[in-house]
């Protein structure tokens, strides 16, 4: 008894640090998840399209009891609503599926840890974070940073070969639709067209401090913004893929795919 006690008592000391590995392998999950469906044909834009959709549905009812206090939007916060969505929702989504074709899951999973390291820097740059390189925390920020940074640029440009031992017979395809890549060069350009929707994302987080302090309903916020950035997907996606069959979505791994990521 003592000792689930102790464990309890550990555990919520330290609540944030196992939300935070938590959500790294949630993030995982979304890296494998969305990496098997688009091997297996799913188009990346279609697969934007449909998770904005999807996440507009799910969080219009928090959005309708969040916005009964909230005054009316004006039509200057609904264009910056809509830039802000096109930067970091549409634009971030759409390099990160595409280039996961490019790449593997695990490189997809790892290079969603540099989201803070970018973030902090252009924090910093723009001014929004301050700094002392006299104090230990500041000087672990840097270092953290640039360890982030070089370790996913190493990822990037570094491939090694594939490990497919202790991997039964009937299971092999599993393991290389998750990590076949196409050449060197598609890898590489993948790599950074990942770090580039990573940039876009770490903008998005920054912006939003700003708009929330003009609009503090943040549901309604967020629910606007998947709907802008439906809109502005579906349009990308109606350029890019003209096959009608890509559209199509049945009950398998691409239903799983955009159905979990959603949460995200």
């Amino acid at each position: 008894m003592k000792i689930i006690e102790g464990f309890m008592v550990t555990l919520e000391r330290n609540k944030p640090y196992v939300a935070m590995i938590f959500i790294q392998f949630v993030y995982s999950g979304m890296a494998l998840l969305s990496k098997a469906a688009i091997s297996k044909g799913m188009s990346p834009y279609v697969f934007v399209v449909y998770r904005q959709a999807f996440a507009t549905l799910a969080l219009s009812p928090f959005a309708y009891f969040d916005s009964k206090h909230a005054t009316p939007l004006s039509c200057n916060l609904l264009c910056k609503l809509f830039l802000v969505s096109l930067v970091g929702l549409t634009a971030s989504s759409n390099l990160y599926y595409v280039s996961i074709n490019y790449t593997t899951a695990t490189f997809a999973a790892a290079a969603t840890n540099t989201v803070p390291a970018i973030t902090f820097i252009m924090a910093v740059l723009i001014r929004v974070e301050s700094i002392s390189i006299k104090r230990i925390h500041g000087v672990a920020k840097i270092l953290g940073s640039i360890i982030s940074l070089v370790g996913a640029i190493t990822l990037a440009l570094v491939k090694g070969p594939s490990l497919h031992y202790m991997i039964p017979e009937n299971q092999k395809y599993i393991s290389q639709s998750l990590t076949m890549v196409h050449s060197k060069g598609d890898s590489v350009k993948g790599s950074l067209m990942m770090l580039s929707g990573n940039t876009s994302w770490s903008l998005w987080l920054i912006l939003q401090g700003f708009i929330v302090k003009q609009y503090p309903a943040k549901f309604r916020l967020i629910t606007i913004q998947c709907f802008f950035s439906f809109i502005q997907s579906a349009i990308l996606a109606a350029a890019m893929e003209r096959n009608l069959s890509a559209w199509r979505l049945g009950w398998d791994i691409h239903l799983l795919a955009v159905a979990y990521c959603v949460c995200l």
